[in-house]
């Protein structure tokens, strides 16, 4: 009996040690996971966190642990390089987009609804002439009228504008766009240059009137020069036997002016058919300061005889001028020319004495030439006509000069514009950039 008991005490303690043991083990287990589930909880938190905050510079590790904690690591770093990628495109996508923002000829002003700008690019700030615009206040700067016009301006309107500043007036075109972006109005303000698209439609129209006047004059008067030059060789022959003979001698005289007159309108419409005429341009790269060096040498004898001092300026970070040598030396030739001829006689000139400035100014977007004189200005009257072809105020000018520099100027993408600063007359030759890639 007494075994029997002992055996039975003896099981009771074993199935007590073994139930504590087990009960161990449970307590131990419990505890691992509950502290598992804290660090995968506070790795999941650190995860989100970061993410929010944008920052990917952590990196889960994945030795002496677990087999399950060496996979949750795993997929939170590959989780964190799916989201850096992402970002990176994120980042390329919107530089991309900054870089064609910045690259377009078209203003572009991002405001909210209350006028304050997001973002503004290069070529409004370019337009209104500010540095910097932060408020469509600023604007008051340009014209007083501008806040209002700005902020009160209709999705799907079209204003017009002038907006003038010491070298020229530029009309501009302003549409109006409405977004939503995160629950917030965004207002798009795009500010065209009209000014340029109707100059270079004017220019057209003139080319096609020049080839349909000088095709039709060339038609009508070649018939001419011809019977003229037959008749004359015919009269001309017979000049011994008709010695004497007044009808004889005023029709020979007749004959020479009528053929004289003839040749004289062939030239002239000649002169104006090379209008029609100039090749593409052939880019190449040009040194700058050896360009303004060679038109100085070709022009010095003209500015010698005038009494002309000239001068060079390089302002800006200049480099080379991706153009077509032979056509800018003619354009600049031109306006040298004409620069000398604005002082006229001995009473031409300021004070401070005859002067043209050959000056090369460089910014982000583009190069301007500019050929400066303090010469006679050109008169008011006159200014909306200077290039127009056919005008001229010359006696012995053909009216081609300038509208053909600034064709040549079309032709290079590029633009001439006349302006007046203080007491200068500017000519200026307006080139776009362009990247060497595209050459």
């Amino acid at each position: 009996m007494v075994s029997l008991v002992a055996a039975t005490l003896l099981l009771v303690r074993g199935e007590i040690a073994y139930g504590v043991v087990c009960a161990v083990i449970v307590v131990f287990s419990l505890f691992r996971l509950f502290r598992n589930y804290r660090k995968f909880n506070k790795n999941i938190l650190f995860l989100l966190n970061a993410m929010e905050n944008g920052d990917y510079s952590f990196h889960f590790s994945t030795n002496r642990m677990s087999l399950r904690e060496k996979e949750l690591n795993r997929m939170m770093n590959r989780i964190k390089d799916i989201l850096v990628k992402a970002r990176r495109e994120i980042i390329e996508n919107e530089e991309f987009l900054g870089t064609i923002v910045e690259s377009v000829s078209t203003g572009i002003i991002i405001t909210d609804e209350e006028g304050y700008v997001r973002n503004v690019n290069h070529s409004a700030t370019e337009f209104l002439g500010l540095s910097s615009l932060s408020h469509l206040n600023q604007l008051r700067n340009v014209d007083e009228s501008f806040p209002a016009l700005f902020l009160h301006l209709k999705p799907g309107e079209v204003q017009l504008l002038k907006i003038a500043n010491e070298r020229e007036e530029t009309e501009v075109s302003l549409h109006l766009t409405k977004i939503v972006i995160s629950g917030m109005s965004l207002r798009i303000i795009t500010l065209n240059n009209i000014g340029s698209e109707l100059e270079a439609k004017e220019m057209e129209s003139w080319i096609r009137l020049i080839r349909v006047m000088t095709h039709e004059i060339m038609n009508s008067i070649a018939p001419i020069t011809s019977l003229s030059e037959s008749l004359l060789f015919s009269f001309r022959s017979r000049a011994t036997e008709m010695a004497g003979n007044s009808l004889y001698l005023n029709t020979v005289d007749a004959l020479e002016t009528i053929n004289a007159t003839t040749k004289g309108l062939l030239n002239f419409v000649e002169s104006y058919r090379q209008f029609t005429r100039i090749p593409q341009p052939q880019i190449v790269p040009l040194d700058t300061k050896q360009l303004l060096g060679k038109v100085i040498h070709l022009c010095s004898p003209k500015m010698g005889e005038a009494g002309v001092e000239a001068k060079v300026i390089l302002e800006g970070d200049i480099s080379v001028l991706y153009a077509d040598e032979n056509q800018v030396l003619q354009v600049l030739v031109n306006l040298v020319k004409n620069a000398v001829e604005a002082f006229g006689g001995e009473e031409g000139g300021s004070a401070s004495g005859r002067k043209i400035e050959l000056a090369v100014i460089t910014s982000s977007r583009q190069t301007v030439i500019e050929v400066r004189n303090n010469g006679t200005p050109i008169p008011q009257e006159v200014l909306p006509h200077i290039f127009v072809p056919f005008f001229t105020t010359k006696e012995a000018g053909s009216g081609i000069g300038l509208s053909l520099s600034r064709y040549i100027m079309r032709l290079h993408g590029g633009n001439l514009k006349h302006y007046v600063v203080r007491e200068w007359t500017v000519f200026g030759m307006v080139f776009c950039k362009v990247s060497p890639l595209q050459v």
